[in-house]
């Protein structure tokens, strides 16, 4: 995982120009030099509300150096990170257990496993679409980060998303998946801290749903209160609509 090469992370980060830090570094000089020549002619109540502007603005602008440096150091940090394209058996291994499990929960057998299988591969790609434009980040699809694959990996200076994708038609997250995806991500966190490595990390559970709304309420009250009191990572779920889905990104 240390090693460091052209599948870097930091290089799909966009990097912002710190145009603010150097507005405010500016006005904090204009108004501590003004300070200066006000208090040398004599003590006024000018003097003194430049003074606190000026005060304030140097408080800002050391803000805003603390953030850069935290850019920069994370921006070191991510370039000891790998990444690599997950193997395709791999992904070929993921996808046939989903769509076996899914077949199974739907009673699907015969000619009805590819239309599932293609259902499944639809279903993924539009969840990823829609994760990068609601991000508006560099989304990498299918990669490991060291060792441990995931569906997706998003990248903002100091903060890498791990992203898995479940389609579901019934109100429930398999057990094994939950602990896999946690197991996972608390791999990469153990990794990242034996580097001593200034990044924060945080799982994304993305669920596409053909559910009702009474089904699709008890899947929310079941994943908070059920399945993630106690996990190594902050996560963030969020449940779409297949058919809301193709909508959006397939059907005028």
């Amino acid at each position: 995982m240390a090693d460091t090469n052209q599948n870097s992370l930091e290089r799909f980060e966009r990097h912002p120009t710190d145009y603010a830090q150097l507005s405010v570094g500016v006005a904090v000089f204009v108004c501590l030099a003004a300070a200066v020549i006000l208090t040398l002619k004599a003590e006024s109540w000018a003097a003194a509300v430049v003074v606190i502007f000026g005060i304030l603005l140097l408080a800002g602008f050391i803000f805003l150096t603390v953030a850069r440096d935290r850019r920069l150091r994370a921006a070191s940090d991510r370039r000891l990170v790998k990444w690599d394209a997950a193997m395709p058996e791999l992904q070929r291994q993921n996808v046939n257990l989903e769509v076996k499990e899914l077949a199974r929960l739907l009673s699907v057998d015969g000619d009805g496993i590819g239309e599932l299988l293609s259902a499944y591969i639809v279903a993924q790609d539009l969840a990823l679409r829609q994760i990068q434009q609601e991000e508006n980040l560099p989304l990498l699809r299918h990669v490991q980060i060291g060792n441990t694959s995931f569906d997706a990996v998003l990248v903002q200076e100091d903060m890498i998303t791990c992203v898995e994708v479940a389609f579901l038609v019934v109100p429930d997250v398999r057990q094994d998946k939950i602990e896999s995806m946690l197991k996972r991500v608390g791999q990469v966190k153990r990794d990242l801290a034996e580097m001593k490595l200034h990044l924060r990390l945080r799982l994304m559970l993305f669920l596409v749903t053909q559910l009702t709304v009474e089904e699709e309420e008890h899947l929310r009250g079941m994943l908070v209160s059920r399945r993630f009191t106690d996990t190594p990572v902050d996560i963030d779920i969020r449940l779409r609509d297949f058919e809301e889905l193709q909508r959006i990104y397939v059907t005028d």
